[in-house]
């Protein structure tokens, strides 16, 4: 399968989060041109933190942006457990690879300097959505909610865990495997007791409190917790219902936090839930970060896979033509990824003790990995979206 449409190969990429803008920086990069199509009315500001660890630490270097995401660090030091008087009951690995990377920067910051920096010449389109493609040996030809006809030589789609596009044109491929655990993240105001740490409150019942800095003078939290119910399928109003009834008594910030999220406009809530697919690609179209391979916060590194994804792929393109350029794509990242799928037996009931004497032995764990004999198992443990192998070369 080869490039016809012209001279100069055209790209459409849906999603305008990590994944697709940096596939639409390294495309136009490497002379494709490119539009991007984005759901939402305009840029998606805020977010989690994410952070960029192992091989896409280069792939920033290689993008100039290093410097420029390290300036948007979110501030925060180190990461804590606290108990319910918000004592500190032991403290989680540090270092490059800790629980709080170097490059630990919101979600929104990462995608709007990637926006920023993009090259001149990439079309963003908000608000239009993919409703039908057309393929033919030649082309695909994409049309949209607003009545857009694209043709072009790939289709990437970097929608998400919940992509649309992808369970259309992968209709039976997608292996969706779900964790067991909700979490809820949201913005809510900075008090004068909140400092520069990630403080982590375990309570029985599995659940869980997260409280972390960001660099707008506010502060991110998480409720986490364990339950097959999946509140992303629910309605905000309801959603939050259910975890405030879930959490009654639960002790610490849970208060604060739940009425935090009532008055929130930057609520999210989640099912964890892994994307496994046998194939990345179909004829002309191609997946890139969730959409492809969800590893949830529970792997770790999403962010990280999500930008090298991008420069994987257009790396591939301008060594080869569409067909073997999306085999060889999947065959460099489909290792990186699955090292971070295959999480460890037991993983969820270790990370959520529902008892007084399962918090306590976390607790006993998390304080033996902190100590000198043993960081660098911890160091190990949360190596993710790392790799001895070189980057593959642009053409």
């Amino acid at each position: 399968m080869s490039n016809h449409i012209g001279s100069t190969p055209r790209a459409v990429v849906s999603g305008a989060s990590i994944a697709g803008l940096s596939a639409a920086y390294w495309l136009r990069r490497t002379g494709w041109e490119v539009t991007v199509l984005e759901r939402a009315p305009g840029f998606r500001d805020g977010g989690q933190n994410v952070d960029v660890r192992g091989v896409a630490r280069e792939v920033l270097r290689r993008m100039g942006l290093f410097d420029v995401v390290k300036g948007l660090n979110t501030t925060e030091t180190g990461a804590v457990l606290v108990d319910g008087r918000g004592e500190v009951t032991a403290e989680l690995p540090a270092g490059p690879e800790g629980a709080t990377a170097e490059l630990e920067i919101l979600r929104g910051d990462f995608a709007r300097a990637i926006l920023d920096h993009l090259p001149p010449g990439v079309e963003v389109v908000y608000g239009d959505t993919i409703t039908g493609t057309t393929e033919e040996d030649d082309s695909i030809t994409v049309t949209t909610a607003s009545g857009r006809v694209l043709r072009a030589d790939l289709l990437v789609v970097a929608e998400g865990v919940r992509s649309a596009t992808r369970d259309l044109l992968f209709d039976g491929l997608v292996d969706r495997r779900a964790l067991g655990v909700n979490m809820v993240f949201g913005t809510i105001p900075r008090t004068p007791g909140d400092d520069d740490r990630w403080r982590w409150y375990s309570t029985v019942g599995g659940r869980q409190v997260h409280l972390r800095p960001d660099s707008h003078g506010t502060t991110r939290a998480i409720l986490s917790y364990p339950r097959d119910e999946d509140l992303a399928a629910l309605d905000r109003d309801r959603a939050l219902a259910r975890v405030r009834a879930r959490y009654t008594g639960a002790g610490w910030e849970t208060e604060r936090v739940l009425d935090g999220f009532d008055a929130s406009e930057d609520v999210y809530v989640d099912h964890l839930t892994q994307i496994r697919m046998p194939t990345w690609h179909r004829g002309r179209v191609c997946l890139v970060g969730d959409a492809a391979w969800c590893v949830t916060p529970m792997g770790g590194g999403g962010g990280s896979l999500a930008l090298t994804s991008g420069y994987v792929l257009a790396a591939c393109l301008s060594r080869a033509n569409t067909e073997p350029a999306l085999t060889a794509y999947e065959r460099w990242m489909r290792p990186l990824v699955d090292s971070v799928q295959k999480l460890p037996p037991g993983v969820v009931r270790l990370a959520y003790p529902r008892t007084r004497l399962g918090l306590a032995l976390r607790t006993l764990v998390v304080r033996a990995l902190s100590s000198p004999l043993l960081a660098p198992v911890a160091a190990r443990l949360t190596r993710v979206a790392d790799t001895d192998r070189p980057l593959p070369a642009l053409a």
